[in-house]
Formats: C-alpha cells, structure tokens, sequence
C-alpha cells in the first residue's frame, strides 16, 4: 500500500474528514466520494473525469461520447472524440480564430467556410466555359442556344461541387463536357435540351488540376427537373 505523507493535518473530525493545511504534500491512492478546492488544481498525470459540465482548456481534449461545441466557444489544442464533435454557432478553432477539422491521423481535412458560395455564368452559344472550383462549390449556368463545353479550374481533393444547367426558354443549347469529367461507366450523359429545362451535375474533385497533373472530377447528372 502507498504510504501517505502531509506535512501538517489540521484536524479530524469524529466523521473521518481531514483538514490539511496549505503546501500540504500527499502521495499514493486518495479515493474520496466528495472534494472541494479553494484554489487551483494542478495535475500532473492524466485526469479521468465524468459528467463534466464545463471544461477550460487550452491543450488536449479527448473524450468518449463525444463533444459539443456551443456559442461563443473557443477551442484553442486539440479535440479528440470516439462520439464526434457537435459545432454549435459563434465557435472557433485553432489559434486564429480560423475553423478546421481535423481526421484522426492528423492529416487536415479543410477549413470550413460560414456558407456555401455560389458562381453564375450565362455563357455565350458555341463557347469553352471554364467554372472555377477554387472560387465556389455551388455553380449556376444559364445558357444559350447553340454549342457549350464545360471545363473547369482549380479544386482541392475531396471537393464536392454541384452545377446547374439552365436550357433556354427557346432554342436548344447542346452541352458537352471536358475530359475532367468522368461519368459511370465512361457513358456522358445526354443533357435535356430546350423549353426552359433543368439539368444538375454534382462532382467530387479526385485529382486537382496543376501543372503535369490532369484534373478528374467524378460526376453524376440528374436530368429534366421539373
């Protein structure tokens, strides 16, 4: 059994409680049902707690059932949890304020923005339309009548991007594709045409495009919303 040391008690009572007096040094195994500090706590080890209702903390946090981030709360270290971490409104991560999340490995997975951003483009018939990926996830085409070939640039692994394909009230826009666009079984779809029609091309960014690097989107369509 661990011995216990203190410089100085200052009293027992009859119930078994033991008042010790300040700088008091204890060591081995304290098992107590309840405590109460007047002053700071400070730990050398690891602290196993539960049932914790507020926790300030400005280095490693790892928990079992998860951790729920509320308003107006700073997270600055790392947060690690096996139930995930629920992020609440007007909360920051990181030390500029900046929100990320990170996966288990550490490896980063992306900032999050406050919304998604949205491009518009009314592209002119028989035209190359480069969409920009680094500029938005959401991307809205009204188109002309005659020839269009979507391509893009930029993007970042992972993405997820969504494009709307709006046909003119009259005539027929014909729509292609760049090679970037990769379909199920290597089959392009064929696009509605015409009489006001809605087409939706959602993509997952695979390869970014750069330099001696061809961009790869994994696509699928949804055709002829109405």
């Amino acid at each position: 059994m661990s011995k216990l040391q203190v410089d100085d008690i200052v009293n027992k009572d009859d119930t078994g409680s033991v008042g010790f007096s300040r700088g008091a040094v204890v060591t081995g195994v304290i098992t107590a049902t309840t405590g109460s500090f007047s002053g700071n706590v400070s730990v050398g080890g690891v602290l196993t707690y539960e049932d914790v209702t507020n926790i300030d903390s400005v280095g490693i946090i790892t928990a079992q059932q998860g951790i729920h981030v509320g308003l107006g709360v700073s997270a600055v270290g790392i947060i690690t949890a096996t139930g995930g971490v629920q992020v609440g409104t007007g909360q920051s991560f990181g030390d500029n304020g900046s929100t990320a999340v990170y996966y288990g490995d550490g490896s980063n997975l992306s900032g999050i923005a406050a919304g998604i951003t949205t491009t518009k483009y009314s592209p002119t018939a028989n035209a190359v339309i480069e969409v920009g990926l680094g500029t938005a996830q959401h991307h809205e085409l009204t188109l002309t009548a005659g020839i269009t070939t979507i391509s893009c640039t930029g993007g970042t692994y992972g993405e997820t991007h969504s494009l709307v394909l709006n046909q003119p009230s009259s005539g027929i826009a014909t729509v292609g594709f760049s090679t970037y666009f990769l379909f199920p079984s290597g089959a392009t779809p064929d696009m509605s045409e015409g009489t006001s029609k809605v087409d939706l091309v959602s993509f997952v960014v695979k390869t970014p495009g750069s330099t001696g690097i061809a961009t790869e989107l994994l696509a699928s369509a949804g055709l002829n919303y109405s």
